[in-house]
């Protein structure tokens, strides 16, 4: 067996299972479910009715690279949305669709990590999403987390990270827009971070997944690639972006991303993906371009997501400190107290769930960044969420 199996910690939500399995709702209340970052959005007609039409293909082996409109389409909405040159983001050379994110994130482990290297250490967020964990792990590497405070909005400070640490790195995962927090990276925390792995040679794999869920419609968060354009970086050299259409287009269940950036990784990628064997299917792959050719129904799903965080926030902020975040549908909360008991109070009083901040992050030189905080996914229509609200109010008073 894998030795890393031994070292993976429950998922979040067989942990939530079990705190559901000890206690009951009432019976008076609706079960109002905001543990998951499922959208509840319909998936658009567009791609629907676009893999119907090409449901065909399900006769056809698809090939790891996908067809060149497949990657024409992710190469042109990426060129559109970070500001590239049209030369920069080439469909041949700088993208690569994958499965979804989560496969993804979890794959580039196993290519990036050489098990007999000094560069033992695979960095990752702390809070984080626990798929990078478990992809280190599993590919023989020891995690380090890096521990994001409150005060820096749940971005870890990098400057305070010794040299020997860095000097361990072999790559390191960044979630901007942030999960659970909804945090963005700024220019100036990828200037620093790009320089440490210029100097040490490793890589940044970077999960935006959010990027399409943010707050001001004028103030798109910055991705990775636009920086590499903006710092001159056109060869986009050690570093990867890894996009999805779970969120941008309420489409979890086509499991369909992208992957874009360095050449170089890409083609390695490639080469491992080859064998990996999670080549897109030509009816999922006619359905993505679809919708990554339309911004329509992105627009409005940041309207629906808008609309449910001032609903919300309009209510909790007349009894507890809580702020929007800058993207993302992720409320992160503060609770003041055991974030585990207030979860299991809210499931066994209200029937709301929830998910517990220290199930999202690790205790790490004394500090764990999620102890006290709670993660409220407010992807439910409006008025269950208004509901929620109150729910949350009525425990925590």
């Amino acid at each position: 067996m894998n030795p890393g199996l031994e070292k993976l910690q429950l998922y979040p939500f067989q942990r939530l299972a079990q705190i559901k399995a000890n206690s009951s709702p009432p019976k008076s209340s609706a079960i109002i479910d905001l543990s998951i970052g499922e959208p509840q959005l319909e998936t658009p007609h567009i791609i629907q009715e676009s893999l119907k039409r090409a449901i065909s293909g399900v006769g056809k082996y698809p090939s790891t690279r996908g067809t060149l409109r497949l990657r024409e389409s992710m190469s042109s909405w990426a060129t559109k949305r970070f500001n590239l040159g049209k030369e920069q983001l080439l469909p041949d050379r700088n993208i690569l669709p994958v499965s979804g994110t989560r496969e993804a994130l979890f794959s580039i482990a196993q290519t990036l990590f050489a098990t007999n290297s000094a560069k033992s250490l695979v960095g990752l967020p702390n809070p984080f999403y626990q798929i990078y964990e478990g992809a280190a792990i599993l590919a023989g590497a020891t995690p380090y987390y890096f521990n994001g405070p409150a005060h820096n909005n749940f971005i870890p400070l990098f400057e305070d990270t010794p040299e020997k640490i860095w000097r361990k790195m072999s790559f390191m995962y960044i979630c901007s827009p942030g999960n659970p927090a909804g945090n963005v990276m700024t220019s100036q925390q990828y200037d620093y971070l790009i320089s440490m792995a210029d100097k040490h040679n490793f890589f940044i794999i970077v999960d935006e997944c959010y990027s399409e869920l943010y707050g001001n419609e004028q103030e798109p968060p910055l991705g990775i690639l636009e920086w590499c354009h903006l710092s001159g970086r056109s060869s986009f050299q050690r570093c990867l972006a890894m996009h999805s259409l779970s969120k941008r287009s309420n489409s979890p269940g086509l499991r369909s991303g992208f992957v874009a950036g360095d050449p170089d990784l890409i083609e390695k990628f490639f080469m491992y993906r080859t064998y990996h064997g999670s080549a897109m299917p030509l009816h999922v792959q006619e359905a993505s371009i679809t919708a990554w050719s339309d911004e329509e129904h992105v627009i409005a799903n940041r309207d629906f997501y808008r609309e449910n965080f001032d609903a919300v926030l309009n209510v909790l902020r007349e009894k507890i400190d809580v702020s929007r975040p800058t993207a993302g549908f992720y409320l992160w909360v503060d609770v003041l107290s055991d974030d585990i008991k207030v979860c299991e109070q809210l499931y066994s009083h209200t029937g709301l769930i929830v998910l517990p901040g220290q199930f999202l992050s690790r205790k790490n030189d004394g500090l764990n960044p999620g102890t006290n905080r709670i993660r409220l996914a407010l992807v439910a229509p409006k008025e269950q969420c208004i509901e929620a609200a109150y729910r949350l109010l009525s425990i925590l008073s």
